[in-house]
């Protein structure tokens, strides 16, 4: 398992539903405008950002029918604008109608790592609701260091699969030792593939190349739906550019306000929340595999399960076996959507009976891995933002030890591997230039900011708090499972989200559904 603080979602079956950990705060603004909060929003770009926000964008033809592609270029470093640039990959299908174009919308799934092209083109340019496609030009961006923006390597296919079997449920001091050394290795891999980007990925730059990918594509004001991660990446925009905030939808919100110690053991809770609510379905059911007599008993047979493994892996029918780390990572890979909870049942009940494919298999979603043993950048990705946009959770071995009671406590199926796992950031070649603190985005217009009660990755009184910190946010409530709610079948929540997008009239703050 491997939980460094990733919150993506995609909302398509769970071959695509990405990882999840932990959380990011930015820094406060520092770009060629302004370092006054706000104040950016309403100035104009200094002239070393004027021809940044003056290029035209190449269109063409790419990838999926319909779908139009370009390059958009960004500072490297927005503290030093005319140095060297970045090339950020851009996609976009047009409003087709009926009714009047409302400009663009732009998408992102969260993460950090999510690729944005990807989400777009594989579900919200075809499955958000039509009369938000008929008249929104939907528009993604890669950020920096993601997918086809310029993105972050670290680690070989066949190292990553050696990455993703390290024990990071350490038993003995030896073992401690190999985990250290794995996140040291993992951090080493990056900073020597990709030095030069490494400092540049935060999330601070990346809403300031929402800024320019606003202003090229013609838009007075962003509109923007983010999932997950994609909230954070969101309420820092409206931070930094409050008056050019236009139409916001924060799903599966996170908490920027949060230190990475806290944000990590309120995800850990989550994940707790989740697996009860999945234990407690699965006791119901002929075939559970965790027996059919409480949530107790389930969690007790879970962790029993995972001790067997870590003790004996089971065969694949491949090279690699399933262990303790990739049969939790395909665990909790299930507890991101409930629709994935019959395949966890079957995949559990194999791997008790010596087959572990299909959780490897749930592992290998997880983490982007392809069938020919490489890896999408993800990962990679994920680390680099979260280890610059926060100081690390832990310095050492030492201090994960002693916190990892509040860890079990948090969740005694998952709580000593997400503690173990909040230590890679502690070897990260940077130094994080971010720092939690509350966001206001005073001079935004309304916010729509929404909580999932039982979403495992971006638990709910994460979006209680983030609604309350922004002086215009409105939180909508989805009494349900699975992370975000957008597009998950609530008509009480995607009737209250395209009302907003379509006609600005923004929820009633505390709706619930």
């Amino acid at each position: 398992m491997d939980t460094r603080r990733l919150f993506r979602t995609f909302a398509l079956p769970l071959a695509t539903v990405g990882l999840l950990v932990s959380g990011c705060t930015a820094a406060g603004p520092s770009s060629g405008e302004s370092d006054a909060p706000g104040a950016a929003g309403r100035a104009a770009p200094s002239a070393a950002l004027k021809p940044y926000y003056g290029q035209k964008l190449d269109w063409r033809e790419c990838g999926v029918p319909g779908f139009e592609c370009a390059t958009m270029k960004a500072p490297l470093d927005y503290a030093e604008p005319e140095g060297d640039s970045i090339e950020l990959a851009v996609s976009r299908v047009k409003a087709k109608g009926p009714g009047k174009r409302l400009g663009s919308l732009l998408v992102n799934p969260g993460g950090p790592g999510g690729s944005a092209i990807g989400y777009l083109q594989a579900y919200a340019g075809i499955g958000y609701p039509a009369p938000v496609r008929a008249r929104y030009d939907m528009v993604a961006v890669d950020p920096r260091g993601v997918a086809r923006s310029e993105p972050v390597e670290c680690l070989s296919g066949p190292e990553m699969d050696e990455y993703t079997q390290v024990d990071q449920t350490p038993d003995d001091a030896a073992e401690a030792s190999r985990l250290e050394q794995a996140y040291k290795d993992f951090a080493a891999g990056c900073e020597k593939l990709s030095g030069k980007i490494l400092p540049h990925v935060s999330t601070e730059e990346a809403a300031r190349d929402m800024d320019i990918a606003r202003a090229v594509l013609g838009d007075e004001k962003l509109n923007y739906v983010g999932a997950s991660y994609g909230t954070f990446l969101g309420a820092t925009y409206a931070e930094l550019f409050p008056d050019r905030a236009g139409r916001l939808v924060l799903d599966g919100a996170m908490d920027p306000a949060l230190p990475a110690r806290e944000l990590n053991r309120d995800q850990t809770a989550g994940f707790e929340t989740a697996f009860k609510a999945f234990a407690a379905d699965c006791v119901k059911q002929a075939d559970c595999p965790l027996g059919r007599t409480s949530v107790a008993d389930a969690t007790a047979r879970l962790k029993d399960f995972f001790a067997k493994l870590d003790a004996s892996p089971v065969p694949t029918g491949e090279d690699r076996r399933l262990g303790e780390s990739l049969a939790t990572t395909g665990v909790i890979a299930a507890m991101y959507d409930d629709g994935a909870w019959p395949q966890l049942r079957s995949a559990l009940a194999a791997a008790q009976d010596g087959e572990g494919a299909q959780l490897l298999a749930m592992a290998d979603s997880y983490y982007e891995r392809e069938a020919d043993g490489s890896y999408a950048n993800l990962m990679f990705a994920n680390a680099a933002v979260n280890c610059l946009d926060l100081p690390a959770a832990f310095d050492g071995t030492d201090a994960v030890r002693a916190a990892l009671p509040t860890f079990e406590k948090a969740s005694p199926v998952f709580g000593r591997g997400f503690a173990w796992a909040s230590l890679n950031c502690g070897f990260w070649p940077t130094q994080a230039t971010g720092k939690a603190h509350a966001i206001e985005a005073k001079g935004a217009g309304p916010i729509v900011v929404v909580g999932t009660t039982r979403d495992p990755a971006t638990p709910y009184k994460w979006a209680e708090s983030l609604a309350g910190q922004l002086s215009s946010g409105r939180l909508l409530t989805y009494d349900g499972d699975g992370h975000t709610a957008y597009g998950r079948g609530s008509d009480c929540i995607d009737t209250a989200i395209n009302t907003y997008l379509l006609e600005g009239e923004a929820p009633q703050d505390g709706k619930r559904c």
